[in-house]
């Protein structure tokens, strides 16, 4: 991929919702809402302080992040829809998916 955020902007791919719940009962595509859990694929440089010093991201590629329904722009490349968003419009960083796995 040939794109770089800019400043605070992360480029994420969302990760998709499960279609079907615990029960088997299977969810249609129009009923199901957009995914808010998502993969960081790449991070800007950072935010530039007033001292001028520029201060890194908090979240680094591969981390998967929870993020509002209605973040970011999205953006098309290389035939894959991808969301741009400020850091700031980052709700959580999933850390352990093992042990969500494990308590379901």
């Amino acid at each position: 991929m040939s794109l770089k955020p800019l400043y605070d902007r992360v480029v994420v791919r969302r990760i998709e919702a499960q279609t079907t719940t615990k029960a088997g009962i299977i969810i249609p595509d129009n009923a199901a809402e957009k995914p808010t859990e998502g993969e960081v694929i790449a991070v800007g440089d950072g935010v530039i302080t007033d001292s001028g010093k520029t201060q890194p991201l908090l979240v680094k590629p591969g981390d998967r992040i929870l993020f509002g329904q209605y973040s970011g722009s999205k953006v098309k490349v290389d035939n894959e829809e991808l969301l741009i968003m400020k850091e700031s419009d980052i709700l959580a960083i999933v850390e352990n998916q093992r042990l969500e796995e494990k308590a379901a």
